[in-house]
């Protein structure tokens, strides 16, 4: 029996490679727009998508055989999971393929903060010399407040944990993974946190979750950075708290409008304490091979070939 796959969002080539060589497997890779999504699903088994792709109600509900969606990555808020329940699609994720790729740059993001690293560049290119304004904070002995402890919550704390930070966490699972780091209420985070970092879905309980009353809670000066997910945080109450000093900075590589060109997020960018990335979390050779890798056995093992 062959089994039609489409990958609609590119994979690595080893991982496309390896779905390829399933002799049971007819495998193809393009990125399809969402009208042409809704009629070429009708044709494929299985479904692999990454971030770029919003697998919809009416996608799914347009397939007469999938039997697999599979995300090659952390979330699965692209994917309308709730349809694919009704219409018995199995949907699949590789949540601890990409951990260490984004709890990297997290850890990059806090330091570009702390220290001004983006806007020394960009000053020293322009031909500036600001060495007077960048005085920036060491992460040494601060106290870095984690919301979200999964696979990557733990892979933030064991990397600041060599900064000889002070680990508090806050999740709904208390598994601290075997790390010295101490579980707390959301607000005792909040109060208490010299940095805070989000790694959770974006969900309707997380969905503005740092808004401007929980940035009243926070110490002045708190560093806020989101790798997680564009949304857990209210961008305007940020913008307020930015411009009035309750937050030092802050470091993004997500939005809630992505790409982030609308004026509110034109208005946050435009702010020296404000570093960004666009969306580049999972993106590492390394990160990008094991999360292709991971997903294309788990779709081949669902469809039994």
């Amino acid at each position: 029996m062959s089994y039609r796959v489409h990958v609609n969002d590119k994979l690595s080539s080893e991982a496309f490679e390896l779905l390829k060589s399933n002799p049971s497997i007819e495998a193809t890779m393009e990125h399809y727009d969402a009208e042409v999504l809704k009629e070429k699903i009708k044709e494929f088994d299985a479904l692999i998508v990454r971030s770029a792709t919003k697998v919809t109600r009416d996608i799914i509900e347009s397939a007469e055989k999938l039997k697999v969606i599979g995300r090659a990555g952390i979330g699965l808020d692209n994917i309308d999971v709730a349809a694919a329940k009704e219409k018995g699609i199995a949907v699949l994720n590789t949540p601890g393929a990409s951990a260490i790729s984004v709890a990297e740059l997290t850890i990059g993001l806090m330091l570009a903060a702390a220290r001004h690293i983006a806007r020394g560049t960009c000053g020293l290119k322009q031909g500036k010399w600001e060495k007077k304004l960048l005085e920036g904070h060491e992460l040494y002995g601060k106290t870095l407040g984690i919301i979200g402890f999964g696979n990557i919550g733990k892979e933030v704390a064991r990397r600041a944990l060599a900064f000889d930070m002070k680990i508090l966490a806050y999740d709904v699972v208390k598994d601290d993974g075997g790390l010295p780091v101490k579980f707390v209420e959301l607000d005792e985070l909040l109060r208490e946190s010299d940095y805070i970092t989000l790694h959770v879905p974006l969900i309707d309980a997380t969905r503005h979750m740092l808004n401007a009353e929980a940035f009243s809670k926070m110490k002045d000066g708190v560093v806020i950075v989101n790798a997680a997910r564009g949304g857990v945080i209210d961008e305007a109450a940020l913008y307020d708290a930015l411009v009035s000093g309750k937050v030092y900075a802050a470091a993004l590589d997500v939005f809630e409008v992505e790409p982030p060109q609308d004026e509110l997020r034109k208005k946050l960018l435009s702010l020296d304490n404000v570093v960004a990335t666009p969306h580049i979390g999972a993106s590492t050779a390394e990160g990008q091979l094991r999360v292709g890798m991971e997903i294309v056995k788990k779709v081949m093992e669902a469809l039994g070939v």
